[in-house]
């Protein structure tokens, strides 16, 4: 087969770059750059530059270094203007006081979108990822059998929860070499092939902001757009009206926050809920955070669209536990999760992703 490989530079998309090529597939390699560059200044009013995380010089460079171990012609596709919707997103989502998640996105608007056309102008047959999930065909309810994203083995690494909005038309196309595998087993393949990236580091954090400072990142971008910072300083406000006194700025804080409040406590304190037309940031304890229902719309389904309510699993952060809840669809792509028992750190904005055991049905965002 024609494959399209999204190659990062880092050890995972290596090693599929050589399981792939090992299988005696042609291979045609897409390295993704989005050039994000970010103007502020500093305390005494002089110009500086941010600088970006992955996509960088020396990424690239990496990503090269293995095409060329393998054969496999490398293509640099500058994705900066496309980028840029993914960074405004989070911007927006920031502003508005909710959660984004950026990876879900990219992986809907740019890997499994602009690559994909990428991959249709060179008449490839699938494109592929150095994700941790798996793609099997499934015998479905209808009576029909289909490919759909199941869970990665590796449990610690399983990245089933950001791939939800890819469009299930896609998913015949799709090839995840690294599903059936552990991290600790790439990077040994990765080693006994002697890759110079076996042990290269890999990414924690969003790519456009590598130092995780997400506040700041979202006030230079706004600066660089508007010339000014935003002012979204208030004050931390209990659940019953006391005032503890101002805060640093609203894009500091997210639902379920506990560390960096720099307030002290004779029980810990919570954020349990942001306003952004006051400002204020409200605090309670870790039982005000309990929630056993949630709305979240612009679904998308990788089983056929649900019309009767499901008994199902439900995560709702990439680093939470899929938790036993049943799912009601709404009217205009919007469905109801009432939870057997509560959750806790329910955030706006992420996505609400249903399980059934292994196998991914879809998800939406959280309302």
């Amino acid at each position: 087969m024609k494959i399209i490989l999204a190659m990062s530079g880092g050890v995972d998309s290596s090693v599929c770059a050589h399981l792939l090529t090992q299988a005696g597939h042609e291979v045609t390699g897409v390295f993704m750059r989005h050039g994000i560059q970010l103007h502020t200044k500093d305390s005494e009013g002089n110009s500086l530059r941010r600088k970006h995380g992955c996509c960088s010089e020396e990424d690239a460079q990496d990503a090269q270094r293995v095409a060329d171990r393998f054969g496999i012609p490398l293509h640099i596709m500058d994705f900066h203007e496309d980028f840029q919707q993914i960074v405004d997103y989070f911007v927006s989502e920031y502003s508005s006081c909710r959660t984004p998640n950026p990876c879900i996105v990219c992986n809907a608007k740019l890997k499994f979108g602009k690559i994909f056309d990428f991959a249709d102008s060179l008449g490839a047959d699938c494109v592929a990822t150095g994700h941790y999930a798996r793609i099997l065909l499934t015998d479905l309810p209808d009576g029909t059998r289909q490919p759909l994203i199941w869970r990665g083995l590796d449990e610690s690494k399983d990245q089933s929860y950001v791939l939800h909005r890819i469009p299930r038309e896609k998913l015949s196309r799709l090839v995840f070499p690294l599903g059936a595998y552990k991290k600790e087993e790439i990077r040994q393949i990765a080693e006994e092939i002697g890759l110079h990236v076996a042990h290269k580091k890999d990414s924690q954090e969003i790519c456009f902001v590598p130092d995780g400072d997400h506040a700041s990142f979202v006030r230079d971008c706004i600066f660089q757009k508007t010339g000014a910072y935003p002012n979204t300083k208030g004050d931390f406000v209990t659940l019953d009206g006391k005032n503890l006194g101002p805060h640093e700025g609203l894009e500091r804080y997210t639902i379920g926050q506990r560390k960096g409040l720099r307030l002290a406590f004779q029980e810990p304190h919570f954020v349990v809920r942001l306003e952004p037309e006051t400002n204020r940031v409200i605090l309670g304890l870790h039982e005000d955070l309990a929630r056993t229902e949630l709305t979240a719309s612009d679904a998308v389904w990788q089983i056929p669209d649900p019309q009767e309510p499901f008994e199902c699993e439900v995560k709702i952060r990439y680093r939470s536990p899929s938790v036993p809840a049943q799912v009601t669809p709404l009217p205009d792509r919007k469905f109801r999760v009432t939870f057997h028992s509560p959750v806790y750190g329910l955030a706006p904005g992420q996505a609400a992703v249903c399980y059934s055991g292994e196998m991914m049905l879809g998800g939406g965002w959280i309302n």
